[in-house]
């Protein structure tokens, strides 16, 4: 998966987000794409720049990207 995909991916999950609830979403991101960004070297930096969200949401995609290497999610996603 390249960047911009990521970047598609992460902008979506945003606008998809219930309202005060864009944070939570944008960790589960970095959990779920943590090790796929990570394996590729891409800069978080990047696609949060790409996906058109404001530069602190590099932080948290970092925290998610830091949780996936500790955590999966439940298959059910309720």
């Amino acid at each position: 998966m390249n960047q911009e995909e990521l970047a598609r991916i992460l902008r979506h999950t945003y606008e998809e987000a219930k309202r005060n609830e864009a944070a939570m979403q944008v960790h589960l991101f970095g959990i779920d794409y943590g090790q796929e960004i990570k394996k590729r070297g891409y800069k978080i930096v990047d696609i949060v720049r790409m996906a058109g969200l404001d530069k602190g949401y590099v932080a948290e995609v970092s925290k998610g990207v830091k949780l996936s290497a500790v955590v999966e999610r439940k298959e059910n996603h309720e």
